[in-house]
């Protein structure tokens, strides 16, 4: 999930919600009950209910900022000794990695870090590259040095015009960038040139002129691999997170090479049928996958480098009618992973929530974190998000997963290997727990024995964190009941109810171009009923899909997705929690009014993100509980 902002929704609890802490200090309470219960008191958030709101202000943003500030200094600071050891220990044996790296790589942002929202001004050479679109600054052949104090330093390989300096100085402020001005350093033009094909050597802007010269030379391997690479910057440039590749043999059947954009499956290149069996065949040849079988289903992976970057692609094979194949590449880049306060950065209170349960402090507590939603929903980064939280120098993470999707230092990983002996999710779990874990992350909970090996292991005092395919929240509970023995319903049932911390479903849904969205009124995009489904008022200030786009958002109008987060969060006591057993034995719907519990709903959420400029209202609607 590479390249989402993970906003929070409004807070929607019951009873005592001083459990939790907040740094947004007392809301006030309105009498509004729900349909068909009691009345009964719901805190709202007054400044997401009122009027008209806008997007988070300075003071908001500094306070973001100064969050994670904290957070990477304190990454930085828990793992900066071993990590300097371990860089003495590489270089003796000739691997050069400077601390910057290595931290990176234990999951320790550096303090270095550009910062995604607030004034940017100041930012290396390869963040610049990374914000700015690439058809911005790359035909103009120019080499981003730096942005400091509001100061765009570049090095051009040939004289720029004053429109051509303007319309970088627009592109760069449009992108959130603080740029007065640009300052021009004159470098030795060999130098020059030798910094312009180090740095663009896998530049997204090549790919189609790769591969029109590949074509007419089909035979070229030169030419095929620097296609293949070529092709998977472009796709990072983009934002994607997988590439589709479909090669079948017959003549009528268009191969073409897809993109997931946003969620969405975008056709970018078309190949004759020999050009793509021999891209697929060098794909898999670089995955170790046996490239002359093409009915059997089979998994690889291979890495590459971009923008001084490592990037992990997993890659999948299987036939594709009669004699054709399907390959597809899952994207991983350790650098899109997010951390607490980018994920939870409008949800502060569930950000600290999760960290005290996940807090190195807390030993022998136990308890059980969820996380669900549909494919493609996120779950695995707020997973990641999950591991990276925890203090990994004094605790011991062991995650069991089908595959491992990101290396992670100072964790003990485990694959799962279905169909052999003690290979199971549940094998594995029991294995676990003779192994002196803290916390036992579990990739997916697939089946009933999972399910109940799961629960045992957060009985016995350990913080097991794991995902489950659920529609909602409270779906969840019942998506685990479905999966529990009969035989044993009714206990199972109650170490549920014992040891259920908070359950988080979770939703994508598309944000706009902040540089290109249209402003409007609530009461001009949508109709009376619709503002009444949203509880908007008409005179709110919204934004609107700009269809036509612009540069910065690749003329598609969205840039990136966002978490729509409903979620339920539990921090009772083991003498409180009679009411959640019964709740889930009887009806589960009445979880969310029992007191103490705090309720995260997807439509509060929804109101937020459109109130706040993020989110068309239509595309809003259409993500609406039924």
């Amino acid at each position: 999930m590479s390249d989402e902002e993970f906003p929070d929704n409004n807070q929607m609890g019951s009873g005592n919600d001083s459990a939790v802490p907040s740094s947004e200090g007392s809301d006030p309470v309105e009498d509004i009950p729900p349909p068909g219960v009691p009345e009964r008191r719901f805190p709202i958030r007054e400044d997401r209910r009122k009027g008209q709101v806008s997007p988070p202000d300075g003071v908001e943003r500094r306070m973001w900022a100064d969050r994670r500030k904290l957070r990477s200094n304190e990454g930085r600071e828990r793992y900066l000794d071993m990590v300097q050891k371990e860089r003495v220990m590489l270089m003796d044996q000739g691997v050069s990695r400077s601390t910057e790296q290595l931290l990176d790589l234990a999951g320790a942002g550096g303090s270095s870090q550009n910062e995604e929202e607030g004034a940017r001004d100041r930012a290396t050479g390869d963040q610049l590259r990374a914000i700015l679109p690439v058809q911005a600054w790359l035909p103009l052949s120019i080499h981003l040095i730096g942005l400091q104090d509001g100061v765009l330093r570049i090095a051009p390989l040939h004289e720029m015009n004053e429109r051509q300096a303007k319309a970088l100085l627009s592109t760069a402020t449009r992108s959130g960038l603080v740029v007065d001005r640009i300052e021009v350093e004159v470098w030795d033009r060999a130098e020059l040139l030798d910094t312009l094909r180090s740095v663009h050597d896998l530049s997204a802007d090549r790919t189609e002129k790769t591969l029109a010269l590949w074509l007419s030379d089909v035979d070229n391997g030169l030419l095929l691999n620097q296609f293949q690479r070529d092709m998977m910057a472009e796709a990072l440039q983009l934002r994607a997170s997988d590439l589709h590749l479909l090669q079948d043999n017959n003549p009528e059947t268009p191969n073409w090479i897809r993109y997931r954009i946003d969620g969405d499956v975008i056709p970018m290149h078309l190949l004759p049928n020999d050009a793509m069996a021999r891209l697929t065949t060098l794909l898999k040849r670089d995955a170790g996958l046996n490239f002359g079988d093409r009915t059997t289903p089979k998994d690889g992976r291979f890495s590459f480098t971009w923008q001084g970057r490592n990037i992990d692609v997993r890659v999948a094979a299987g036939p594709q009618a009669q004699d054709g194949e399907k390959i597809t590449m899952r994207l991983l880049d350790r650098a899109a992973l997010k951390g607490f306060d980018e994920l939870f950065r409008r949800h502060v209170d569930v950000g600290d929530y999760l960290s005290q349960l996940l807090s190195p402090d807390i030993k022998g507590g136990g308890g059980l974190i969820l996380l669900s939603g549909p494919t493609g929903s996120g779950k695995t980064t707020t997973l990641y998000a999950c591991v990276q939280q925890i203090d990994r120098r004094r605790r011991h993470v062991l995650t069991i997963e089908d595959p491992i999707e990101y290396e992670l230092r100072y964790a003990t990983q485990w694959q799962v290997r279905p169909g052999m002996a003690g290979g199971e999710f549940s094998d594995l779990i029991r294995a676990a727990m003779r192994h002196d874990p803290d916390y036992i992350i579990i990739g997916e909970m697939r089946d009933g024995d999972t399910v109940e090996t799961a629960l045992r292991a957060a009985e016995s005092g350990h913080t097991v964190i794991s995902t489950i395919h659920a529609d909602t929240a409270l779906q969840t509970f019942e998506r685990l009941r479905s999966l529990m023995p009969t035989a044993r319903e009714r206990s199972s049932t109650y170490t549920l109810s014992q040891q259920v911390k908070a359950i988080m479903n979770q939703r994508l849904i598309k944000t706009l171009c902040q540089g290109c969205a249209h402003k409007v009124t609530a009461g001009d995009a949508l109709e009376l009923h619709e503002l009444n489904m949203l509880g908007i008022d008409p005179d709110s200030q919204v934004r609107r899909h700009n269809a036509t786009g612009c540069d910065l958002c690749n003329r598609t109008g969205i840039m990136g997705r966002t978490l729509l987060l409903d979620a339920l969060l539990i921090p009772l006591g083991p003498s409180q929690r009679d009411s959640i057993y019964n709740a889930l034995m009887t009806n589960v719907n009445s979880i969310v009014h029992e007191d103490g519990v705090i309720v995260h709903t997807r439509r509060e959420g929804l109101v937020d993100l459109v109130l706040s400029g993020l989110v068309d209202p239509k595309a809003a609607l259409s993500n609406l509980e039924g």
